[in-house]
């Protein structure tokens, strides 16, 4: 027959395995968190620096290498990212649908077509910022980190709530802005809301890794002081500059036919935001488009017969 149940170990053995298990579950824990997505955030404090775009097409980029990502728009009231993507007419849930608990995550969710790696969260067009809560937000930032390699947050303008959610989860952020001088204010603004208010530094983790992006820049009229260059604009701001955008009308071009300006070959943009992504990811790669062109001859005599 068995015998009776082994006496339990001695207070000496138990102690000796308490520091282990403690390693272990932390263990488990970081192997948890290393598997979560990362948060980005794409950010500026003034309006019309071309967040929006820069959202889609590094969310594009990073899918087009194999990331798995999704999008999500927390520009309330003025939802724009789903026309950037052609998506518009595909929208029947969005991310107060999913706040409010009237549809799942999945089913808010819009996979673009081209690209099986990227899917997109609308913004409600009617609802108000307040639905914007911290315990909501928390819980829908986890699960999508839970699934996607990289969580892009295209933030609105300003410090209003759906800007201070996207700073607040961030765990990087590409700050955007044009080189004008109001621009640069507006973003020095954010660097510091994100650097002091963001949950990381509330909780004194590793900060915000925070990323410079200069869009619409033109080397020849920075050459000629109609615009900031690039030196002073890194001395304004002193962040890492990871990308330089040149003036583009085919942005306008990519948005009114739904595509994001990172797909249509052959256009220095689109060059400039396949470099920026591949920079993101880690890669050492020289900045274009930022020298001014050379005259010829013919041109610098036209230049002063027309007094231009």
């Amino acid at each position: 027959p068995p015998g009776p149940n082994p006496p339990p170990p001695p207070a000496a053995a138990r102690a000796a395995g308490a520091p282990r298990d403690r390693v272990m579950r932390r263990t488990a824990i970081a192997r948890c968190s290393a598997a979560l997505g990362e948060v980005l955030a794409i950010s500026s404090g003034k309006g019309g620096t071309g967040k929006t775009t820069t959202a889609c097409s590094v969310s594009y980029g990073l899918a087009e290498r194999g990331k798995s990502v999704v999008c999500l728009d927390l520009d309330l009231g003025l939802r724009n990212l789903d026309i950037h993507f052609g998506i518009e007419r595909r929208v029947i849930f969005d991310i107060v649908s999913v706040l409010a608990g009237d549809c799942s995550i999945n089913q808010a969710l819009i996979k673009d077509r081209k690209n099986p790696n990227l899917c997109v969260l609308a913004a409600s067009q009617t609802k108000d910022k307040t639905v914007l809560t911290e315990h909501g937000m928390e819980q829908l930032i986890g699960d999508l980190r839970s699934q996607f390699d990289y969580v892009v947050l295209d933030s609105p303008a300003g410090i209003e709530s759906g800007a201070w959610h996207a700073m607040y989860w961030a765990d990087s952020a590409i700050i955007v802005t044009n080189p004008e001088l109001s621009s640069c204010r507006d973003s020095d603004k954010m660097v510091g809301f994100i650097a002091a208010k963001s949950r990381r530094a509330e909780r004194g983790e590793r900060p915000v890794t925070q990323h410079l992006l200069v869009t619409r820049y033109d080397p020849q009229r920075a050459q000629q002081m109609e615009m900031l260059g690039l030196d002073d604009i890194q001395e304004m701001l002193g962040l890492p500059l990871i990308g330089v955008i040149p003036e583009s009308r085919a942005a306008l071009t990519a948005t009114n036919i739904g595509r994001p300006i990172i797909t249509l070959d052959g256009e220095p943009a689109a060059e400039a935001y396949s470099d920026t992504v591949e920079r993101l990811l880690g890669k050492d790669m020289p900045l274009r488009f930022v020298e001014a062109k050379k005259e010829g001859l013919l041109s610098r005599l036209m230049g002063t017969l027309t007094g231009t």
